[in-house]
C-alpha cells in the first residue's frame, strides 16, 4: 500500500509514545521509508536507539541535527511525503496552532508544506481545555488532519478522552491521505457484503457461506481512495471511522431498507457484493419447531426472493453486481445475462474454485461491462478490490 512512500514520524513527550513503535512497524511492512524526529521531552520516555532500530534510519533530534548532511529540519521536510506526529502533546499542539517555532519539531512543522497528521495524547482536562479545543479547531481549518484521541482509562488513572488513537487507525488514515485519488474524493459509495440470513423459526435460518471479505476489501480500497463509504454487511468487519460508515443487516428486507436509506439525489456507486438468497421461507414460524410435530420428514416451503438490484431504477445510481458461479462453462453467459436483465453498469464474475472459494483470502474476477471484458487473475482480495476501483472510474 505504501511502497516507496517517505513518512516522517514526529514524537513528543507522552506515555503513548510506545504505540508509535507499532505504527512505524506497520508503515515499513507496507513498503514505506520512515524517519523519526524526536522532541527533547520524548527522549524521557524512549531512547532514540529504539526508533533507529525499528526504522533503520538515524533519528533527527537536537543532538543529531547536522547541516553537513541531510539530517536537518529543512531537508527532511523536502524528503517526506507526509508528516505524522504521534503522539503530539497538548503543549506542542498549542504551539503549532500559534505559529511558534521554538524547538526542532515546531520548526519542522513551520517549514513543512505538505499534509500533516496530528494524533493528540494528553490528560482529559488538557485536551478539553478551551485553549486546546480552539487550537484544534484552528488547525483543522488550516488543513491539518487529526487522528482524534480516544476515551478510556488514561495512564494517570483518570477516565476520559485523551488516549492516543490506535496505531492501526493512524496507519489507515495515513494510507488514505497518501493514496486518495481526485476522481473518488468525496464521492459516495455503497458496498454490500456477507450472506443474507432468512429466519425459518426463532432458532433456524436459511443462509449461505459468503464471508463478506471481498466487501471489506472494497470498503477499504474506496476509503483509501478518498470516497465516502457506507458498508452494509452481515459479516464481521473493522471499526467505523470518519468517511467509513458501517451498517449491519440479516434479512433481505433489512438489506433493501438500508440501501434505500442511503439513496439520494446525489450520484452514488453501489457495489452489490452481498450474497442474497434466491429463495426464502414462505412463512416464518414463531418459537422453535419441534421434531415431534414435524415428523420423520419435513418439507420446507420456499418462495422466490426479492431481486434488490433489478428493483433499483435510480438514474443517479451506478450499479455493479457480483455473481458467484460454479458452472464454468455457462458462467460468462450468465453474467452477461445479469448485466442486461438487471440493467447494470458492470458485473464482477467470480467462478468459485478451490483456491478462491468462500472464505478464502484470494479471488479472481472477470469484470464485465457492455463494452468490454477484463480478466483480473488470482490475487489477494485487497489487490482485486484496487483493480475493481480503477476499472469503475470509467463507468
Amino acid at each position: 500500500m505504501l511502497e516507496g512512500k517517505n513518512i516522517l514520524v514526529g514524537v513528543t513527550g507522552s506515555i503513548a509514545i510506545y504505540k508509535t513503535l507499532e505504527l512505524i512497524r506497520a508503515y515499513i511492512k507496507a513498503g514505506a521509508n520512515v524517519k523519526v524526529l524526536m522532541s527533547e521531552e520524548a527522549k524521557k520516555f524512549i531512547t532514540p536507539l529504539c526508533f533507529e532500530a525499528i526504522s533503520q534510519n538515524e533519528v533527527l533530534s537536537v543532538e543529531s541535527e547536522s547541516w553537513s548532511n541531510s539530517n536537518n529540519h529543512i531537508y527532511i521536510g523536502k524528503w517526506a511525503d507526509i508528516f505524522v506526529i504521534a503522539p503530539i502533546s497538548a503543549n506542542s499542539l498549542n504551539k503549532i496552532a500559534n505559529g511558534l517555532a521554538d524547538n526542532l519539531l515546531t520548526s519542522t512543522v513551520l517549514a513543512y508544506n505538505k499534509k500533516i497528521i496530528l494524533a493528540p495524547a494528553a490528560n482529559t482536562n488538557m485536551i478539553l481545555n478551551p485553549i486546546t479545543l480552539e487550537s484544534i479547531k484552528k488547525l483543522q481549518a488550516l488543513g491539518f488532519i487529526f487522528a482524534h484521541p480516544q476515551e478510556k482509562l488514561l495512564a494517570c488513572n483518570d477516565k476520559g478522552i485523551g488516549a492516543m488513537s490506535e496505531p492501526n487507525d493512524i496507519y489507515e488514515l495515513t494510507v488514505r491521505e497518501l493514496t486518495c485519488k481526485e476522481f473518488w474524493l468525496d464521492k459516495e459509495v455503497i458496498i454490500t457484503g456477507g450472506g443474507t440470513i432468512e429466519k425459518i423459526d426463532d432458532v433456524r435460518c436459511l443462509s449461505n457461506f459468503s464471508s463478506g471479505k471481498m466487501a471489506n476489501a472494497l470498503a477499504k480500497a474506496f476509503y483509501y481512495a478518498g470516497a465516502k463509504v457506507t458498508l452494509i454487511t452481515s459479516a464481521q468487519t473493522f471499526f467505523p471511522k470518519e468517511n467509513l460508515q458501517i451498517k449491519h443487516f440479516q434479512s433481505t428486507n433489512q438489506l433493501a431498507q438500508l440501501i434505500q436509506e442511503e439513496l439520494s439525489q446525489n450520484k452514488k456507486y453501489l457495489f452489490m457484493a452481498a450474497a442474497i438468497s434466491d429463495y426464502i421461507p414462505t412463512k416464518q414460524e414463531t418459537g422453535k419447531l419441534k421434531k415431534s410435530q414435524l415428523g420423520e420428514t419435513w418439507t420446507l416451503e420456499l418462495k422466490q426472493n426479492t431481486d434488490i438490484l433489478a428493483s433499483l431504477k435510480d438514474t443517479n445510481l451506478i450499479k455493479i453486481g457480483f455473481k458467484a458461479e460454479i458452472d464454468s462453462q455457462n458462467a460468462l453467459q450468465n453474467a452477461q445475462n445479469m448485466l442486461k436483465d438487471k440493467e447494470l453498469d458492470a458485473v464482477c464474475l467470480n467462478i468459485l474454485e478451490a483456491e478462491n472459494n468462500f472464505g478464502s483470502d484470494k479471488n479472481k474476477v472477470t469484470f464485465l461491462t457492455k463494452q468490454s471484458t477484463k480478466e483480473l487473475p488470482l490475487s489477494y482480495k485487497e489487490d482485486i478490490a484496487a483493480q475493481i476501483l480503477k476499472l469503475s472510474e470509467s463507468l
